[in-house]
């Protein structure tokens, strides 16, 4: 049960998406019911490769992910659908969602909901609306995608117990052939990618700076180096990105707009570090993916990336943009340790694929269950 779904384009959209896909390969009968259109305003029901989604758009011009008026159609499904778990997935904003929990609730089917999301500002309002621990009242299993999300989500559901469920990555499409990830090539260019939304939550503004800021600081460390950037993504931030570029004469920052799956892989095979400026990542499934391809992470500490990278192992954490900036420019100044930690992701598979976190979405699913039987 998720407000957005595939064709809309975000991190959400498509980890439901495999998830569900994920389950259906595993043997599970697997549904979704979204808020999203799929070309047309009307309510619609469509199967492909053993998941059927449910589109129940709300019929204004625009189509927004949102619909308050499909609970009993809802309801009805759940009731006779004979369903052993409604699994919800929330963001920041989820009115459709948080009206499937109440939903599924009122429908006896055990519930677990997942947040996307960093409840940071917002925590206050969320706590006075009460619905996550009432939720958690109710027997719903509570979950978020990291530790730091868990732990924000924990604070407005009143201290209820919330378990990490990670998002999941293809380990084997993200990692390079073996020849590809020998080495990269001896010409003094290191390469940082960044894949964003280019909204303002994401920091494109202070990436750029960081980068700027790093450019200098290898002038000194190590003048025959040079960094070539490559920020992939569309979003309303990108016309003033384009513009601070231009501003500063950046050429080496490019900005190739939004890339397939398979494009992205390609240029991260082609590059050596990922960076993120973003402070309230949830989880960061596009440094997930930088790092299963190889990439040394460079991130904020504190945020979801936490989970996946140690700071000197996986990549390089730091508490500000300085440090960043300070950061890039050390490494993209040592070859030898730059190589270190890329042999490291190269060789050493995240621990969260697809076939782990199906697993732990499973556990998840049993939890709700026996929460549903206490509640009961």
């Amino acid at each position: 049960m998720s407000d957005c779904y595939l064709p809309r384009l975000g991190g959400i959209e498509v980890q439901v998406h495999d998830l569900a896909h994920r389950l259906a390969a595993a043997g599970h009968e697997v549904e979704v019911v979204t808020a999203t259109a799929g070309g047309t305003r009307r309510h619609t029901r469509t199967s492909s490769d053993g998941v059927t989604v449910h589109r129940l758009p709300l019929p204004v011009p625009g189509s927004p992910p949102v619909n308050p008026f499909v609970k009993d159609e809802v309801r009805d499904l759940l009731t006779r659908g004979g369903f052993d778990v409604a699994h919800a997935h929330m963001g920041v904003v989820s009115p459709f969602a948080t009206d499937m929990v109440g939903v599924a609730l009122e429908a006896h089917v055990p519930t677990a909901a997942t947040w996307h999301c960093v409840i940071d500002r917002s925590g206050p309002v969320f706590r006075l609306l009460g619905h996550a621990r009432r939720w958690h009242e109710a027997g719903v299993a509570l979950s978020a995608v990291s530790a730091m999300a868990a732990e924000k989500v924990g604070r407005i559901a009143g201290g209820a117990p919330v378990e990490v469920l990670g998002n999941g990555i293809d380990v084997e499409h993200w990692q390079p052939p073996a020849a590809l990830g020998a080495g990269r090539p001896d010409d003094g260019v290191v390469r940082v990618v960044s894949a964003m939304r280019f909204v303002r939550r994401k920091r494109p503004g202070a990436m750029v700076e960081v980068l700027r800021d790093a450019r200098a600081r290898l002038d000194t460390l190590a003048p025959g180096v040079r960094l070539e950037a490559h920020l992939v993504g569309e979003g309303p931030q990108r016309r003033l990105v384009r513009a601070q570029l231009d501003r500063h004469d950046l050429d080496w920052v490019h900005t190739p707009g939004r890339l397939t799956r398979d494009a992205l892989r390609d240029l991260h095979w082609r590059s050596d570090v990922y960076l993120t400026t973003a402070r309230l990542e949830a989880f960061g499934i596009a440094a997930l993916e930088a790092r299963t391809a190889g990439l040394a992470v460079l991130a904020r500490a504190g945020t979801g990336v936490d989970d996946f990278v140690r700071d000197g192992r996986d990549g390089i954490l730091r508490s500000s943009d300085e440090g960043l900036a300070t950061g890039l420019a050390a490494l993209a100044s040592r070859p030898e340790e730059l190589a270190r930690i890329r042999t490291h992701n190269l060789t050493t598979a995240p621990e969260q694929s697809w076939e782990r976190v199906v697993d732990a979405t499973l556990g998840e699913y049993a939890r709700a269950q026996r929460l549903h039987g206490g509640a009961a």
